[in-house]
């Protein structure tokens, strides 16, 4: 694209090296200019996208108890991963809550999709909603969770707030239901 057909406050990207790729992620570096002219290098990362789930139940919603090492906090997160080359999002996400949890979404429906880190991650995280789940009598995964709850929605501000949610897709997709319910489209 020409500069002149671009948007007056459009960076322009001149190019981008590879500085580490790996099977999750590719870090780069790129030369970036912006519209005044002044030019810089930005760190990037390349990273595959991720589905996750709020499965809710009589107004509870199944959450992951978990550690998070490179926060070394405790958090409560939705279930949900990276997808797979070519794997469908619904798919993916309804893998990862019976994988993680133990549990089977009955229903899946795209809730929100969110960017967490425009500036510099291009990850989309798609959250979507279940509506009901059954167990597969199958244990979680001991390597994803500490534990599992079914927390009442009307906790969910005041985890949110106290910090033991928050990871970007957990608060966009939770605070999604909330207002859905707050205006009567849930």
């Amino acid at each position: 694209m020409s500069t002149d057909a671009r948007r007056g406050s459009e960076w322009i990207l001149h190019s981008e090296r590879v500085v580490d790729d790996s099977r999750r992620a590719v870090l780069s570096i790129a030369d970036v200019e912006l519209p005044d002219g002044v030019r810089f290098e930005q760190y990037v990362f390349r990273v595959p996208p991720a589905a996750m789930v709020v499965v809710l139940h009589d107004d509870h919603v199944l959450m992951m108890w978990r550690h998070r090492f490179v926060l070394d906090r405790w958090v409560w997160e939705l279930p949900g991963g990276y997808l797979d080359a070519d794997e469908d999002p619904a798919v993916c996400a309804a893998r990862e809550v019976e994988e993680e949890t133990g549990w089977r979404p009955r229903t899946i429906e795209p809730l929100i999709t969110v960017q967490p880190m425009v500036g510099t991650i291009d990850q989309t995280n798609t959250v979507y909603l279940s509506r009901g789940a059954d167990p597969t009598g199958s244990a979680p995964d001991a390597n994803e969770a500490e534990r599992l709850d079914w927390i009442p929605l009307t906790d969910i501000p005041r985890h949110i707030d106290e910090g033991r949610i928050v990871g970007a897709g957990s608060v966009t997709g939770l605070l999604a239901v909330l207002l859905r319910k707050a205006t009567g489209r849930l």
